[in-house]
């Protein structure tokens, strides 16, 4: 469950610290006030990517940070990735105005994906354009199979595919003509033997470098050891003799000031630190020697690896690990040439993979029944009596999601054939089967927290009433935030903030507080009559809320 969120700087937010509790919570306020922006804030720490935009005007680093209460299940997650936790979960995220960013998991650095990884087990955000892309068939096959809890078996599926694929792939290959394939052989062959001639380690190109490097400034190397050496201890006022002279002076002034303590430590240790400098030279300069001998045997290997990495026209430190690919290659030439084993392979591959869509295909004509049903339930309170959902499934080419054709179809009332969701003409019947189908997929959801940015755009009326009832019973089983301009909807919420902006000077300023019993009835007041609020609106915003 999601705690608290703190913000600095992001957009038009200078400072926000909310606290959240369980249920439902609710976000309001005039258009542009920023209600949106706290969602993206959030969005932030769970892994989304950010730009220069996110940082407010005049900001040196935005900077979001969310806390959660965490399971046992993921706690057991993030140890297993050595990332400490007890009772709470920080998530932190840092943008620069050079557009770095960082973040953080309980203090410790993470990249991006390991955030999202965290985030998809925390929180489920249903945006404000969750109308559209449920159009997409894609996005519905997504959600029936969320609803029918196929995760697992879809990435089973998923490495089922790519297995066959692979297979075909090898069959295909070793089935084409043979004087391609022995033009294949017979360059490998060539290339594999002047590798196995040359014998290029792992990291023999920056070893020979570095040493290369070192013989050939021998010299030089011995020269400047040697100065710097005279420097420190064999020179008239060298820098450990001037050292010590005043370390003894400031211990001679102890006696008079003990604020000058660190001071004396400091020369200390700076006197200890040059002790160890002029030794290691010491001991530099005692091995130190010129070898013009092996300076040209070390010459004429990287002449031998620059002039491989020339011909086989790579970087000289990539060649063993091209030598290492060929090898490879040509094993798997070598296992190409029996056709027989590929076949075979190919055919078990593809059993594995047909077996598990049946599984699939099955679990989701069932799924899509249950899913028929309950949104065909919705929709009769959400002022379409009569009307009807139905989930398609269809066959289809075999892929990696299956080979099911999934399509959401519509009656939006009594005795209209259904049709498919894309070509619903009313914006507002597809605004309310859109959350209608949100609302039942969450309930099956495993993340704590469900977000709902908006969603109830494109309705109104006894509808939103029925829409905030809806999202206060998920809120019996999840935390649910919504941000909503309808005041029918952020009546049933049980917590309350109101999202409101002011300018100062020339910048904009976003501000978030949670409301009292008094100033949500003006606020729901606002909702319902605009600017000027009357008694009468405050009256029906009583009656909303007491409802």
């Amino acid at each position: 469950m999601l705690r608290a969120l703190h913000i600095r700087d992001f957009v038009i937010v200078e400072q926000a610290d909310i606290e959240f509790g369980p249920g439902f919570t609710v976000f309001s306020g005039e258009t542009g006030a920023g209600k949106s922006i706290l969602i993206d804030a959030l969005a932030l720490t769970l892994g989304e990517r950010a730009d220069l935009t996110v940082l407010r005007v005049g900001a040196e680093k935005a900077e979001v940070s969310a806390v959660f209460s965490v399971s046992a299940e993921l706690t057991d997650w993030l140890s297993a990735r050595d990332l400490q936790t007890d009772d709470e979960l920080i998530l932190r995220r840092v943008i620069d105005t050079q557009g770095r960013s960082r973040a953080y998991v309980n203090g410790s650095a993470v990249n991006l994906s390991t955030l999202k990884e965290i985030g998809e087990q925390l929180v489920d955000i249903h945006g404000q354009h969750a109308h559209q892309s449920l159009l997409r068939n894609d996005k519905q096959r997504d959600l029936l199979d969320e609803h029918g809890g196929h995760q697992a078996l879809r990435q089973e599926l998923a490495r089922a595919w790519k297995c066959w694929r692979t297979a075909a792939i090898a069959l295909e290959t070793a089935t084409q003509d043979a004087d391609k394939q022995n033009a294949i052989r017979e360059k490998l062959d060539w290339q594999l033997e002047e590798l196995e001639a040359l014998r290029v380690s792992p990291s023999e190109w920056e070893d020979i470098s570095a040493e290369y490097s070192r013989l050939a400034h021998g010299q030089a190397l011995i020269d400047g050891a040697a100065q710097t050496l005279a420097m420190l201890d064999e020179a008239d006022n060298s820098t450990q003799y001037q050292l010590a002279i005043a370390s003894k002076t400031i211990q001679q002034l102890l006696t008079h000031d003990a604020g000058l303590q660190s001071v004396a430590d400091a020369l200390i240790s700076a006197g200890n630190e040059v002790a160890q400098a002029i030794s290691e030279l010491n001991t530099y300069l005692a091995k130190a020697e010129l070898d013009p001998t092996r300076l040209a045997v070390v010459e004429n290997r990287m002449g031998m690896i620059f002039d491989a990495a020339r011909k086989f026209k790579i970087a000289p430190e990539q060649l063993h690990a091209w030598h290492q690919s060929l090898l490879a290659q040509q094993k798997l030439l070598d296992a190409a040439q029996d056709i027989a084993a590929l076949k075979q392979a190919e055919r078990e591959a593809e059993l594995a993979y047909t077996e598990l869509a049946k599984q699939l295909s099955t679990s989701r004509q069932g799924a899509a029944k249950d899913l028929g049903q309950a949104v065909t339930l919705a929709m009769q309170t959400l002022a379409m009596q009569g009307g009807g959902f139905e989930v398609s499934c269809n066959k289809a080419s075999a892929a990696a999601h299956g080979y099911d054709d999934i399509e959401f179809m519509v009656a939006g009332h009594v005795g209209s054939a259904p049709k498919p969701l894309s070509k619903v003409a009313s914006g507002g019947e597809l605004a309310r089967v859109s959350l209608a189908l949100s609302v039942i997929a969450s309930r099956a959801a495993r993340v704590p927290t469900l977000i709902f940015d908006e969603v109830d755009s494109g309705i109104g009326g006894a509808v939103a009433q029925v829409v905030g009832r809806m999202l206060k019973e998920l809120g019996d089983k999840h935390q649910v935030l919504c941000v909503t301009h309808l005041p029918q909807v952020a009546a049933c919420g049980e917590q309350h903030f109101q999202v409101s902006k002011k300018q100062s000077g020339h910048t904009t300023q976003s501000k978030i507080e949670a409301l009292t019993p008094e100033r949500r009835i003006e606020e729901i007041a606002r909702m319902l009559g605009g600017i000027k609020i009357t008694d009468t609106t405050r009256q029906h915003a009583k009656e909303l809320l007491e409802s």
